[in-house]
């Protein structure tokens, strides 16, 4: 079968078991009909050629064109031709990601997808003057020529590509940065990519995947539960020298990327990135910390108790509830749920999600070889998104479901404002994916039978967002000490080791016994290496979410317009510009608390039905 077919009927039954239904497999002809296709081989070579033809035709002109009568005019005809170009080389590269992470351990996939990488960081190079003379443009010229169309379209743009004017490197020097890219970062991802997809894990005398492993740490039976943890902790340690040397690689890369561009924190590129101020993510991380003893350490007491324990083992942290019925639910009832959710809140909501399922934009079963997690890929305003899960009943995975197609309808409504002003920064990017969650949940909690099903619900909501709040700004600390550590020398695998137990007991508390196998859960994270200090962007999304839902939950007049129109804005706008219409502000120290009272009124709920 081809790499990318349509699964007939038949096929897709295969693809998933009986108690799941037929699980679909995503359709990327609507990229490429293959990889060997004369499309992709043409756009490859079309990709080459174009690049070259704009730097030709304008490297070193934009300044003298800014200077002229007609600078608005001329500089529009510039920026669209690289917009096309952006929209073109991003459909190569969506393709060959979308392909390699169907199955990362095949090495004709892997082969591909690192010959589509190099050929576009070859076209790339050839682009990377453009925005580096539009920096070079003096400021009065460049604003007299945004105050008027067709250039003032842009001028979200043109303004967030002028943040990075400080941090910008000679240009040879960025062509080498660039150009050494894909052996140098882009190198190491890959690798962890591959090791990680490779990895097998004996539970029971049987062999099964990374992501088995992790679905097995919410199992009812707990032996399951302690044999998947001593299962992950006994694989991670064999490979560990390797896990060590990736990160030390990557920490060292980003050092130096970091002080030839002059940021001064290990997170200034990240922030900056995310067009966020460095004191609004302190705040964040702060108020979050100093909540450790009411929200984690409170609920984790109250699990232990309902357990029958003074504290939990660690692979039991997020196991279902004792007395929890276990509830596998088919793809069709996923699907139905969400939808349903998206729908009562707004139905064009649901429309553009159910594009997804109707029109094969969705990869749901577990593959040998296929990318563990969950994502939602944009891939480029002239195509549309493709989510990619590993689905296995639980509610979780609904849950997840959600989550990622709220990331893709986020893509879908701000695929209007074309390749450079589509994509969001992350503070906002998590805000539709973690709304959906929010939707599915209470969806699911109105549907409860009974005390029993909607005290277990709770239970798995408030673990989750303990998951998306505490542990990601626990995520945010380790790669804060780990990085600050690593300027002064090569970390050894045990000295990671430490610097992770010891964020991991603060932020967990007293009731959670972290045993030997736990020091080494670091390696799995992918976060930390794909994107450094991304982490923090969940636990930004879950209390921005948590206060507009307030916000939506009193009935605020005109809040779905108001909502699709943040939803719309892609990355033209500032986020205090997009929440001030919610008379939300995350400058405000206090606005943090109202997204984490939301999660301790949840616990309060629990030890009230609890009584």
């Amino acid at each position: 079968m081809p790499l990318n077919a349509v699964l007939v009927p038949s096929a897709m039954a295969a693809a998933g078991s009986a108690s799941l239904g037929s699980l679909p497999e995503w359709n990327l002809d609507h990229l490429y009909p293959g990889m060997e296709s004369a499309a992709f081989k043409a756009d490859v070579e079309r990709a080459l050629q174009v690049s070259k033809t704009l730097c030709d035709r304008w490297r070193g002109k934009l300044a003298d064109i800014a200077a002229a009568p007609d600078a608005s005019e001329k500089l529009t005809t510039a920026v669209r031709e690289y917009e096309e170009i952006e929209d073109l080389l991003g459909r190569i590269m969506s393709y060959a990601g979308l392909i390699h992470a169907g199955d990362t351990t095949d090495p004709v996939r892997g082969k591909f997808y690192g010959d589509a990488q190099d050929k576009i960081t070859t076209a790339s190079s050839d682009l990377l003057f453009f925005a580096l003379e539009l920096n070079r443009i003096d400021d009065a010229l460049l604003d007299r020529a945004m105050s008027v169309q067709p250039l003032a379209h842009y001028r979200p743009w043109l303004e967030d590509i002028r943040k990075e004017k400080p941090h910008q490197l000679e240009d040879r020097i960025e062509q080498l940065f660039h150009e050494k890219s894909v052996t140098s970062y882009s190198a190491w991802n890959r690798l962890f990519d591959e090791t990680i997809a490779s990895l097998r894990f004996k539970v029971d005398g049987k062999e099964i995947t990374i992501v088995e492993t992790l679905n097995m740490l919410q199992d009812n039976d707990g032996d399951k539960r302690k044999a998947a943890a001593g299962a992950l902790g006994e694989t991670l340690t064999s490979r560990l020298p390797t896990f060590a040397l990736i990160t030390n690689t990557l920490a060292k890369d980003k050092e130096i990327s970091d002080r030839w561009r002059g940021f001064e924190d290990v997170a200034d590129s990240r922030h900056l990135a995310n067009r966020v101020e460095r004191e609004v993510v302190d705040a964040l991380a702060s108020a979050v910390v100093s909540a450790y003893p009411r929200l984690s350490h409170r609920f984790y007491k109250w699990k232990a108790k309902q357990f029958g324990r003074d504290a939990l083992d660690y692979w039991d942290r997020n196991a279902p509830l004792p007395d929890t019925d276990t509830r596998v639910y088919r793809w069709d009832e996923a699907r139905d749920l969400v939808l349903d959710a998206y729908g009562d809140f707004a139905r064009p909501m649901a429309d553009i999600a159910g594009r997804f399922f109707n029109e094969g934009w969705i990869d749901a079963p577990v593959r040998p070889g296929k990318a563990p997690g969950a994502f939602a890929h944009p891939t480029v305003p002239s195509a549309h998104p493709y989510v990619l899960v590993n689905f296995m009943g639980k509610s979780r995975d609904v849950m997840t479901l959600a989550h990622e197609l709220g990331h893709g309808v986020h893509q879908v409504m701000a695929a209007r404002n074309g390749a450079l002003m589509a994509p969001t920064p992350l503070t906002l990017a998590e805000t539709a994916s973690v709304f959906g969650e929010m939707l599915t949940f209470r969806k699911m909690l109105d549907n409860a039978k009974d005390r029993r099903e909607r005290r277990a619900l709770l239970a798995a909501k408030v673990s989750d967002m303990l998951n998306t709040v505490v542990r990601q700004i626990a995520f945010y600390s380790f790669e804060r000490k780990l990085h600050l550590a690593r300027r002064q020398s090569e970390l050894t695998p045990d000295q990671i080791n430490d610097i992770w137990m010891s964020v991991q007991a603060d932020s967990l508390g007293p009731s959670i016994k972290l045993g030997p196998g736990y020091e080494t859960w670091w390696a799995y994270i992918p976060h930390f290496i794909h994107s450094p200090f991304y982490v923090y962007a969940y636990a930004f999304g879950d209390c921005l979410v948590n206060s507009l839902y307030g916000v939506y939950r009193n009935a605020a007049p005109g809040f779905v317009d108001k909502y699709f129109a943040l939803l719309s804005a892609g990355g033209t706008k500032h986020h205090s510009e997009l929440l001030a219409p919610f008379g939300l502000d995350a400058r405000d120290p206090a606005f943090w608390q109202i997204g984490l009272r939301m999660i301790e009124d949840f616990i309060a709920e629990l030890e009230t039905l609890d009584a």
